[in-house]
């Protein structure tokens, strides 16, 4: 399922070794609110289709927003508070929940773009994704002379 891994190339070359990448890569993320703009999401092979499965807890149908351009399919939803607005005074004593936007954009290029569905039950969402007719590639042995 190579099409649709999400974006996020890393470069693991020798030449450029820091034995530091993951104190600052631990330190960005605990400091930054990175994590915020992300969703947790699974892709299962059904044989003829994808199926995209996004935990998206707490959100309005109204909120999520499935859209494609060219070969890119973006999942995107928008948490508002009103508790922000009427609590400025710090009354809270522990506040975890997370608001604002997130996204997520996957390479769609295997997929019949025209013909994806989706549905959105129990804070899930789940887009099916029918694959491009086609031959699939076979795996086989190459004899080196």
């Amino acid at each position: 399922m190579f099409e649709l891994t999400p974006f996020g190339r890393r470069n693991h070359g020798i030449s450029n070794y820091n034995p530091f990448h993951e104190l600052e890569q631990l330190e960005k993320e605990f400091f930054s609110d990175h994590f915020l703009g992300e969703f947790k999401t699974d892709i299962k092979d059904a044989g003829d289709a994808y199926v995209l499965e996004a935990d998206l807890p707490g959100f309005k149908k109204e909120d999520i927003h499935v859209n494609i351009n060219d070969h890119y399919l973006t999942v995107s939803a928008q948490r508002h508070t009103e508790a922000e607005q009427k609590d400025k005074k710090g009354n809270y004593v522990r506040c975890e929940r997370s608001y604002g936007s997130f996204e997520r954009s996957f390479d769609i290029s295997g997929v019949e773009a025209d013909k994806i569905s989706g549905s959105y039950k129990d804070g899930v969402l789940q887009l099916t994704m029918p694959k491009k007719a086609g031959k699939t590639p076979s795996s086989r042995e190459i004899n080196i002379q």
